[in-house]
């Protein structure tokens, strides 16, 4: 008894830990003062205000939204292509596909956007481009999407595909209808993550981005040089509330429970 009292008592400190900065972001955002500050100088929205007239900041937004939708979609596609053929097809080169798969998780984000950055400029592909932004992104998502894909492989009945491809079913209506729905709790894990991660990319968006071009966080970033008022903490909020968003999405169409590694 007093082992579990005290195992519930170290996931409550864990859970304070992690949640005590995100209620003082949204605290500090409420402040009716100039800076940011805590406590607050009383409770104003007047930050929010501020933020929705910034156009930099929607612009940074717009641009973050555009980057982090496009970087999940491909990397789902690749992601989930290349799980496919990890788990039912690679042999003996299994261990050198995952190992390669899994590079950008193991190295340094900023080690990967450097040699990222040299190759686009060897190759004239995407240079300081959207294209190239989407390029580093994806790269940093797919293991996401692969270990999430490959997990859900693993447990897969195969057997239901026999008997599909049996009764006359062609391969792609038999991925549309009974892998693809079987996987899913997978893939959707997957792409939530790689949404999450590429939205809030720093380092990479820092060197590959084109003239003119930014993203949330280094719009964040450069405000923060100049200006230290609760337009920030504002900006922070609206993220934490995205992604929120995209969490009750993610329960309300397939359901949190149904979202795990295997």
């Amino acid at each position: 008894m007093m082992l579990r009292s005290l195992a519930l008592g170290v996931i409550g400190l864990v859970y304070v830990f992690l949640l005590t900065p995100i209620v003082l972001i949204v605290l500090m955002s409420l402040n009716a003062g100039e800076f940011l500050a805590f406590p607050p100088q009383g409770l104003s929205f007047r930050w929010y205000g501020a933020l929705f007239v910034n156009e930099g900041f929607i612009r940074a937004m717009r641009t973050s939204l555009i980057v982090a939708s496009v970087a999940t979609l491909t990397s789902t596609v690749i992601g989930t292509a290349a799980a496919l053929y990890f788990v039912r097809h690679a042999g003996p080169w299994r261990d050198r596909l995952r190992l390669l798969l899994m590079m950008p998780l193991m190295l340094p984000e900023i080690l990967t956007a450097i040699a990222l950055l040299f190759f686009l400029y060897a190759t004239g592909v995407g240079t300081r481009t959207m294209a190239g932004l989407l390029i580093g992104h994806t790269l940093i998502t797919l293991p996401y999407v692969f270990i999430n894909v490959s997990a859900s492989l693993y447990n897969f009945d195969r057997s239901i595909e026999q008997a599909a491809r049996s009764l006359g079913a062609n391969p792609w209506v038999c991925f549309r209808r009974i892998t693809l729905p079987l996987i899913k709790p997978g893939l959707i894990t997957g792409a939530l993550f790689a949404f999450i991660i590429s939205f809030d990319l720093f380092n990479l968006s820092l060197l590959l981005k084109g003239v003119g071009m930014t993203t949330l966080p280094l719009q964040l970033f450069d405000y923060l040089r100049w200006d230290f008022d609760p337009t920030a903490a504002a900006v922070s909020s609206v993220s934490i509330v995205m992604t929120l968003l995209v969490v009750l999405i993610i329960d309300r169409t397939v359901g949190l429970r149904s979202l795990r590694f295997g």
